[in-house]
């Protein structure tokens, strides 16, 4: 019998079909490097199987140990407010360790890089090319400032410019959406703007944020099944999964 904690994806869900068709593609890349360890997915809202179904299924087959992986780049309401609480409902038996959301990881930017190269940009194109992080947005302090020192540590790898920007009306005022600061970027004097989504799969946003694109030179696709995106999964359930050693008294 597999000892290891069973891995339980948590994903927001969307009308959109392409929303569930990209997580099951990046589960399955995740699978593909970890035969080992089971891996589930579930919904939050909108898809089927929803978070607590799982949960409730795992219990009735004898598991006892999971890691829940909440599949957000920030941690934002969902990864401090929805999915704890879904999972103070859990059956009593689980033995449940929440692991920490995806970002911020040097492999994100890396698979970041790799969406930009893919939509036709070149490592010698980066010192001429401003660059749109182009995120959903969130109302969060926390989540919105980790954007901003994404963008910031992204420059210094290169880019001609980086600037961040958001899709979600919900934003605080005062910071761009994806149209605005491309024109910023252009103002700059950057020959060349690319919108890099920083977001994990198509949906109602991501579409904003491609229209936001029209006057970029490049779009580049989402982060989606990305392999990048698959060994953050797997470094946030390693972490999870172990205990941490017990503080030492002085």
């Amino acid at each position: 019998m597999n000892s290891k904690p069973v891995l339980l994806v948590i994903a927001h869900g969307s009308r959109d079909p392409r929303h569930a068709a990209t997580v099951h593609a990046l589960v399955r890349r995740v699978r593909s490097l970890r035969p080992d360890v089971r891996v589930e997915t579930g919904f939050l809202d909108f898809n089927v199987p929803s978070v607590q179904g799982v949960l409730e299924s795992l219990a009735v087959q004898g598991v006892r140990d999971v890691v829940a992986l909440p599949l957000l780049l920030t941690r934002a309401f969902h990864a401090k407010a929805d999915i704890p609480a879904v999972l103070a409902d859990a059956p009593p038996q689980l033995r449940i360790h929440q692991a920490d959301v995806l970002g911020p990881s040097p492999l994100l930017l890396a698979a970041l890089e790799r969406r930009l190269y893919e939509a036709g940009l070149t490592p010698a194109d980066k010192s001429s090319t401003g660059v749109v992080l182009a995120s959903a947005g969130s109302t969060d302090p926390e989540a919105i400032a980790v954007i901003a020192e994404i963008a910031r540590e992204w420059r210094h790898t290169g880019w001609c410019a980086v600037r961040p920007a958001f899709a979600s009306a919900g934003s605080p005022a005062g910071f761009p959406r994806t149209e605005d600061a491309v024109r910023e970027l252009r103002a700059l004097g950057c020959s060349r703007v690319a919108v890099s989504p920083y977001v994990l799969a198509p949906g109602f946003l991501p579409d904003r944020i491609a229209r936001g694109a029209a006057e970029a030179d490049v779009l580049a696709d989402v982060l989606g099944p990305a392999p990048e995106v698959a060994r953050v999964v797997l470094e946030r359930y390693e972490a999870a999964r172990v205990p941490l050693p017990a503080a030492v008294s002085a």
